[in-house]
């Protein structure tokens, strides 16, 4: 044993902590008195790993396998398939190994995967499974491509079967680890759909689960938290709204809340090439400005000194589809622009938006674009060329939206639920707790699911950017050199892919 750290208590006196000569790291929870008393600080939960200077041990290289059924750019419909991608990319800058499994859907996007070859088959369940090897964004993938047609179907989700579907994945990708003799550290499940990776032979290898939405599936998360041995969700925030689910609360210790971060190289602004002049802190008034006239000019709008409000959504009851409609009419009322990107997978849902903006054309003529596809190039047009963007979600478990707003400096104005609550900041009421976070204040936001919550936050971003320019710009730049990427969060979960080895 050797002394390798010292542990600092209220009154500032250094203890020494005996260490085994091999150690790498220790985990530590910090507490503001002896003996177990008073306040205590685990890094949220994650305890603080703190690495032995000078130490024999060194943190072992981990083998990391996602097993996953969306990833972006590829095959993506939600938030999961760019975490997928972000986070692993995070992870293998750090020096680690990972590999991602996927379905060999036949609507995958061929165009952005390199190198893509096939690499023999082997038998699961008596059906014959392809295996495919390519590279995504720099990440080794592997596609696994089974004769029964399960993902020969012209889409990724909407089948009666995705739980049979998606199950069968899940133990063809075991058995390709195991018939490949490839023998990972540490699977990663997603959701719901990857869940059944949880309960089969994982041949040794920890598993860390990551709930990303706790509204589907709710079964199979269960059985999957039974299972694994960490369990995360996309923000801190969210992680404490679900505590009490019937499928979360009985394995509560295995429970962290990380919040999702955003791929600064495909959202950056002073590189964007969808842009008509790229941009950073220091000239976003010239860049803002030449986005604005793109977007007005691309939208039909009137090319005037008034502030756009903005939503790239899909049209869905989460999102808060009763609130954005009211914004709509709130943003022009007060002399604004509304620009909206998205759609509704309900035909009942589209049309009324289809109605709404032959409403608000009608009314206000110039004054709102309503795009009802998604168009990325348009997408970062829109998230450039705005002063608000609204993000009224009734839940949501991290959003990523709201991070890639503020890094174009575009300010967020959000309802304060899951991971809203932990990136945004209101400007009049959350100076503290952005100071416990060692930010300050960014946004606007709003607590009730009703219109009078919106309009005060609405309405307060509306008068701060009519009153006080010098004060927008100063919060425009400052939003801007906000960090939101992957890094932090990245060092969170590799400190929970250890953490998973040792149960």
């Amino acid at each position: 044993m050797r002394s390798a750290f010292c542990a600092f208590h209220r009154d500032l006196t250094c203890k020494p902590v005996e260490v085994p000569e091999d150690a790498h790291a220790i985990d530590l929870v910090f507490q503001d008195a002896p003996g177990g008393q008073g306040f205590a600080d685990d890094n949220g939960g994650l305890d603080y790993h703190i690495p032995v200077i000078g130490g024999r041990g060194q943190a072992p290289v981990l083998k990391v396998v996602h097993v996953a059924v969306e990833m972006a750019p590829i095959a993506k419909v939600g938030g999961m398939g760019d975490v997928v991608t972000a986070l692993g990319r995070a992870v293998q800058d750090e020096g680690h190994s990972v590999e991602v499994l996927v379905p060999k859907y036949d609507v995958i996007n061929y165009d952005q995967v390199e190198d893509l070859v096939q690499d023999g088959s082997f038998f699961f369940e008596n059906c014959q499974v392809k295996v495919w090897k390519g590279k995504v964004e720099g990440l080794p993938t592997t596609f696994l491509e089974p004769e029964n047609g399960h993902f020969w179907r012209g889409c990724i989700y909407g089948r009666n079967d995705d739980h049979v579907r998606f199950g069968f994945f899940c133990g063809a990708a075991l058995e390709y680890l195991r018939v490949r003799n490839v023998r990972p550290d540490v699977i990663h499940a997603h959701d719901w759909q990857s869940a059944p990776a949880c309960w089969g032979n994982r041949n040794g290898a920890g598993c860390v689960f990551t709930i990303h939405n706790l509204n589907y599936g709710a079964d199979l998360i269960a059985r999957a938290m039974a299972a694994c041995d960490v369990a995360t969700t996309v923000s801190p925030t969210y992680a404490r709204e679900v505590s009490g689910s019937p499928a979360i609360a009985p394995h509560l210790s295995k429970m962290y809340g990380i919040r999702n971060g955003i791929d600064q190289d495909i959202w950056d602004p002073s590189a964007d090439e969808f842009l008509p002049m790229q941009y950073g802190p220091e000239n976003h008034k010239e860049g803002k400005a030449a986005a604005r006239k793109e977007l007005r000019r691309r939208l039909g709008l009137a090319d005037v000194d008034v502030p756009i409000v903005s939503v790239v959504t899909r049209l869905v009851h989460q999102k808060g589809i009763h609130l954005i409609k009211h914004a709509a009419w709130r943003t022009l009322e007060r002399g604004g622009q509304f620009v909206l990107l998205g759609s509704a997978p309900d035909g009942r849902v589209q049309g009324e938006f289809n109605a709404l903006r032959d409403q608000l054309v009608r009314t206000y003529p110039e004054r709102a674009g309503l795009w009802f596809a998604y168009d990325e190039p348009l997408s970062h047009l829109i998230y450039a060329a705005s002063d608000m963007f609204l993000v009224p979600s009734i839940f949501e478990p991290c959003g990523l939206t709201q991070m890639v707003a503020m890094r174009y400096g575009t300010i967020p104005v959000v309802r304060k639920t899951g991971g809203l609550n932990d990136t945004v900041f209101d400007i009049d009421h959350d100076e503290e707790r952005a100071a416990a976070a060692g930010l300050q204040p960014n946004g606007f936001s709003f607590e009730s699911t009703d219109t009078a919550g919106m309009d005060y936050a609405l309405n307060r971003a509306l008068s701060a950017w009519y009153s006080d320019k010098d004060f927008w710009d100063e919060l425009v730049a400052r939003v801007m050199t906000q960090d939101w990427s992957w890094d932090d969060p990245a060092h969170g979960y590799i400190g929970l892919y250890y953490k998973s080895l040792k149960r």
